[in-house]
């Protein structure tokens, strides 16, 4: 029965990992104790070889049950691989309903996992290592209950799992 168990589980894992061909790069950055400052801005470098290509990106947020607000505002700078500012925009994004206070995204206890698309169809100028840089725009510093932060680059069209 063990055998079954953990063969069902490796072919399961593997089925997951296999479907995601069209994801480029996808990384996260734990918040310090769950607490995000303004001046703690997550950085991620994502190699680009296709500029023909393009991609839609994404943030990936975690928080937990214990979130303040319905809403984050989250800021983003791309910088190129000489350094020089490509694209940045300030959104404002829904962790949980305005009216019920339900929580949105996929969740596993008290923490809930949200992707959000912040650029669509957006095609890098040159090859190279890209610089994107995260940040929370709320009033309160630190920002509580924020678990983790990411970024997920998908080829466009590509079927995302959020």
């Amino acid at each position: 029965m063990r055998l079954f168990r953990n063969s069902l589980f490796f072919f399961s894992a593997l089925f997951l990992f296999s479907c995601d061909t069209n994801t480029i790069y996808k990384a996260h950055e734990d918040i310090k104790d769950g607490l995000w400052y303004v001046s703690n801005s997550p950085t991620f470098k994502v190699e680009v070889r296709d500029t023909m290509q393009q991609f839609n990106l994404y943030y990936l947020i975690r928080n937990s049950m214990d979130y303040p607000y319905y809403n984050l505002y989250l800021t983003h700078r791309i910088y190129d691989p000489d350094g020089n500012f490509v694209a940045g925009n300030l959104e404002e994004v829904y962790l949980s309903d305005e009216i019920t206070g339900k929580p949105k995204g996929n969740g596993l206890g008290d923490l809930f996992d949200h992707k959000f698309l912040f650029r669509k169809n957006f095609s890098f100028p040159k090859p190279g290592i890209y610089t994107i840089t995260m940040g929370q725009s709320m009033r309160q510093n630190p920002l509580p209950s924020i678990i983790s932060v990411g970024l997920s680059v998908e080829k466009r069209g590509a079927k995302t799992g959020m």
